[in-house]
């Protein structure tokens, strides 16, 4: 019975000492925070959109230049180690746009760089990119073949 004291006297003390270290969030300011800087990473984009644009490209062409040009920002951003202390303001408006994905699959080559240029970067690369990629095709396929079916059928009119 001593036994059981002692050790709900321990759990309560744990509890109270993971109370006291535990960062206290405000979830109303994160969420107008991250709302913010992910907006402020789309008004980049469409400026950057902009601006191809304006320089006579098809749109197309301009889309696919603004997204790696957030791309390659993301990545130096990386590489200068700049994004833990803009995550840790912005939390998932930063990383939820594509530049979240870039930093994760730069971030995985800069920590295998030491590897090698083969068993590190080559290979440790996709660590974070590869099940994305993976499940991006797996369910394309997929919801193509549903798409194909659907318009054997004829339930889908083009």
């Amino acid at each position: 019975m001593e036994k059981n004291k002692e050790q709900k006297m321990k759990e309560k003390q744990y509890n109270e000492y993971v109370e006291q270290v535990t960062p206290k969030h405000n979830g109303a300011l994160n969420f107008i925070k991250a709302f913010v800087c992910g907006g402020a990473i789309c008004l980049i984009g469409q400026f950057l959109l902009n601006m191809y644009l304006h320089y006579g490209h098809p749109k197309e062409v301009a889309s696919a230049y603004m997204t790696l040009t957030l791309i390659f920002i993301s990545i130096v951003l990386t590489g200068f180690n700049l994004v833990t202390p803009i995550t840790r303001f912005a939390g998932a408006g930063y990383l939820v746009p594509i530049t979240g994905f870039a930093n994760s699959v730069a971030a995985c080559a800069i920590e295998f760089k030491k590897e090698g240029q083969i068993f590190g970067i080559g290979c440790k690369i996709f660590t974070i990119a590869g099940p994305v990629i993976l499940y991006g095709i797996v369910s394309s396929a997929f919801f193509g073949a549903i798409y194909y079916i659907l318009l054997q059928i004829g339930g889908i009119i083009r």
